[in-house]
């Protein structure tokens, strides 16, 4: 068997669930462009901004992708490359796609807001105050990491540094031009032809010119970029930064698929199910917690409710940007599946373990991309290069989701310190680069960052909880929201238990505790779901309890 049947039948599977499913579920969220968007209705010129579906498509997508959808797929693999492939179409579909689309309409009916908010309008005050910490708390670790993976990544290939500065002044400048044309359409085609033109340029033009600094230096820099990527208008940086970067990781598809259909590779790897694998564990809950971006990702949900939803011109634009934005993702997973599986399993395991999944995937992608006529040198760096733009993405998509975190926080504490924390985003952001800085110099990022990816599920299982309480009380019936619920907590709440009997085992007290914090905060937001529901449909008998 050859990639090409598996790239078609996955396309397929993808599109027609993105026309048939996704149509049910945008109908059951009542979505209607009869009701002001919040980008219109609380319009600052800051964050919320009102803004093209295609240009809000590329931010959502250049935000949630990362280098997620290709890290967990490739390690995932050690597994079993069906069962990888069977869990990113279903999850992404039936999981993956209901979570962003939930988030960003239960955001849309909440005044743009995130889903902490949305948790205590329909939950309560304590599982806000709850949910924020624990997401808050991941925003700072994903940030620490990923400026220390982008820093790393700048020293060592200085050419994907000038690549990263040149791209930014390029994306200053299209925000400025697009603000000039105004809404005429043609004019915004014009520019954006340019812009993608001189963005692939600018990959060629970066590796000419190589910009050299060590690596503390970049640190400081990447935060101070990330600092203004979060103070100022959304319109004139990470808005246009993201748009013309979607055509990266567009072309980068394009160009793979292209490249498949034209070399026709030979998937190597057996098609063998490994119930347990070595240093991973066994294939539950491992497989759903390892794959995360490209079936589900609490993340997401984060940008969903967080940046995503205060651009919305309409409502109706949420379909193609939270359901269609998630396909697209699953569909790169599914290409960085292609991208290895032409290994034997022997030389993947082997491969995997020496040059990691980021160098694996850029290899045999580039080998796929090279069939083009094109050197597999710079298909490789391309690769490459696209992979890093997106880490970069995702560190100042964080930095304001944290700035905005911390100010919903600050919104209920009426102190002089909380209303300047809450009302001004010089401030708030300050606190965010802040406590970065002391993650990222006390070194312990690099210890917390293994919970990330049932931390990271968790969030997903919660968002999912609240948008199934939110439909509930609009009595609609949330049974294809509240099914993936319960399978993900499943996944979170094992995922949890064995971390933290396994680091305690190994006396790595540190995550044993956090893992059962994790836990236990999980429960508790289910326990303060379930007493908000009860009070909601049996109004009269929680009336007559609270008054005895």
């Amino acid at each position: 068997m050859t990639l090409i049947p598996l790239l078609i039948i996955s396309g397929i599977i993808l599109i027609t669930g993105y026309f048939t499913y996704g149509n049910f579920v945008y109908r059951k969220f009542g979505l209607s462009d009869k009701r002001k968007a919040p980008s219109h209705t609380f319009q600052d010129g800051i964050d919320y901004v009102p803004s093209k579906p295609i240009v809000v498509l590329g931010h959502h997508f250049a935000s949630i992708a990362g280098a997620g959808p290709i890290v967990g797929p490739i390690i995932a693999i050690t597994f079993g490359w069906i069962p990888a492939v069977i869990w990113i179409l279903v999850g992404g579909i039936f999981f993956g796609a209901v979570h962003d689309l939930g988030s960003m309409a239960a955001s849309l009916r909440n005044q743009g807001k995130s889903i902490g908010v949305i948790i205590q309008n329909n939950i309560g005050h304590k599982g806000k105050q709850l949910f924020i910490l624990f997401s808050f708390s991941t925003l700072i670790l994903i940030i620490g990491v990923f400026a220390d993976i982008i820093a790393k990544t700048f020293v060592n290939n200085a050419g994907v540094a000038s690549a990263s500065i040149l791209f930014i002044i390029l994306a200053v400048a299209f925000g400025f031009v697009n603000k000039f044309v105004g809404s005429s359409k043609n004019a915004f085609i014009l520019i954006s032809v340019i812009g993608v033109v001189l963005m692939y340029y600018f990959v060629y033009l970066g590796m000419q010119l190589p910009f050299e600094l060590d690596y503390q230096l970049w640190i400081y820099i990447l935060l101070a970029y990330a600092f203004l990527a979060s103070v100022t208008p959304v319109s004139m940086l990470l808005q246009p930064r993201d748009y013309l970067n979607s055509f990266l990781l567009y072309g980068l598809i394009i160009a793979a698929v292209v490249g498949v259909f034209i070399a026709n590779p030979e998937i190597k790897m057996d098609a063998q199910f490994h119930i347990n694998a070595d240093n991973l564990g066994y294939l539950f809950p491992v497989l759903f917690v390892t794959i995360a971006c490209g079936a589900i990702s609490g993340f997401h949900s984060l940008v969903a409710s967080g940046t995503t939803s205060k651009q919305l011109d309409k409502e109706s634009d949420a379909k193609v940007v939270g359901f269609g934005g998630m396909l697209i993702e699953s569909f790169l997973a599914i290409i960085s599946v292609g991208a290895v599986i032409v290994l034997s399993r022997g030389e993947y395991l082997e491969r995997l373990g020496g040059e990691g999944p980021v160098t694996l995937f850029a290899s045999g992608l580039g080998n796929i991309i090279s069939a083009m006529g094109i050197s597999e040198q710079f298909a490789v760096g391309f690769v490459a290069l696209t992979v890093s733009a997106f880490a970069l993405t995702t560190l100042d998509t964080c930095t304001r989701l944290a700035r905005f975190t911390l100010q919903e926080y600050f919104e209920d504490v009426k102190s002089p310190v909380g209303i300047k924390i809450s009302q001004n985003r010089y401030i708030s952001t300050t606190v965010v680069v802040i406590l970065s800085i002391m993650l990222l110099a006390s070194g312990s990022f690099t210890t917390l960052w293994p919970i990330f990816g049932s931390a990271n599920q968790l969030l997903a299982a919660l968002a999912l909880l609240t948008v199934a309480v939110w439909l509930m009380k609009q009595k609609i019936n949330a049974t294809f929201v509240t099914i993936p619920m319960f399978f993900m907590f499943t996944v979170t709440l094992t995922s949890l238990g064995l971390f933290a009997w396994k680091n305690f085992q190994t006396q790595t007290y540190i995550l044993s505790i956090i893992a059962a914090l994790l836990f236990v905060l999980s429960i508790a937001l289910i326990v303060l779901a379930s007493k908000s529901l009860k009070k909601e449909l049996n109004p009269e008998v929680e009336s007559i309890k609270e008054k005895v």
